[in-house]
């Protein structure tokens, strides 16, 4: 058997490596494929097969899913590429006649109207399309989307969005990781199979800036502002325009409950609790 991870020099990509690696998974039947072989080098160190792998070089997919007989397809990183890179991996697989591919898509991408998930849907339709057992993961919301911007959270004592009251429910990358995992190992058929995961306890940012007040010892207000002004203040820290008005767009899909996962898709797959907010912005505090 070969598992090939794509995207794996990113944050979820290593994690899922880790994650079979950690359910005992033989090393040599994981292939960590991604743009940079030197990034992966801790994982050659440790028998894991490196190959090389762009999603705009249909070359370099194609060498790099040779042999595999499952595919973890996660989402590419370029918004506004995403699709037709995604369609190189798919066909890639598909001629190599894998056994399943998973991808990570976004939540609730069949009813959520938000601009980011537009390539998710896109994504998911050429999969239905292909004729080749797949099996879509349904990613909310990564807790580090907050945690990471802590530092310039707590100097401007304001969390900003646009999401109003709405809830997220949001878990780390590993927790999303983890289960990739479990759907790549699984004995039980995941073709066909469609997993909505989300955290377990979903919060409004208002509750997320308390909890981040809490923790600090510091005031943190959560300040909602119209998606214009949100994005334009995105635009001000340095976030492209046209990605900061996405961002603005997805808090205005938190307001309408778009990332808000019911279910307990995610706990199940990995076999416990999902990692609560409290938590993670107290581990990033301890960090900072």
């Amino acid at each position: 058997m070969s598992i090939v991870i794509t995207g794996a020099t990113g944050q979820l990509g290593r994690h899922v490596v880790e994650a079979l690696l950690e359910r005992k998974l033989p090393a040599a039947e994981i292939v960590a494929a991604g743009r940079s072989i030197a990034k992966l080098s801790d994982f050659a160190a440790r028998g894991v097969q490196v190959r090389a792998m762009d999603y705009t070089d249909a070359e370099s997919v194609a060498k790099a899913l040779e042999g595999a007989t499952k595919v973890l397809l996660i989402s590419g990183s370029e918004v506004g590429q995403r699709v037709e890179q995604h369609r190189t991996v798919i066909e890639a697989a598909k001629a190599q006649g894998v056994g399943l591919i998973a991808y990570t898509s976004i939540a609730n991408a069949d009813t959520t109207g938000m601009k980011l998930a537009a390539e998710h849907q896109a994504t998911e339709a050429i999969l239905k399309d292909s004729g080749i057992p797949f099996a879509i993961l349904r990613n909310g919301w990564y807790l580090e989307n907050y945690t990471e911007q802590l530092p310039g959270t707590l100097a401007q004592g304001a969390l900003a969005g646009s999401a109003g009251e709405g809830k997220v429910s949001a878990a780390s990358r590993v927790d999303y990781a983890e289960a990739a995992a479990a759907v790549l190992v699984a004995t039980e058929n995941q073709a066909g199979k469609v997993y909505e995961l989300g955290g377990d306890h979903s919060f409004t940012l208002a509750e997320l800036a308390l909890e981040i007040s809490t923790a600090s010892n510091k005031t943190v207000a959560y300040q909602d502002l119209p998606a214009g002004d949100y994005a334009g203040l995105l635009a001000g820290f340095g976030v492209p325009q046209a990605f900061a008005d996405i961002l603005a767009d997805s808090d205005l899909g938190i307001a309408r409950g778009d990332l808000q996962v019911g279910g307990s898709d995610l706990r199940d797959l990995i076999g416990r609790p999902t990692t609560p907010m409290p938590a993670a912005v107290r581990s990033a505090l301890a960090a900072v």
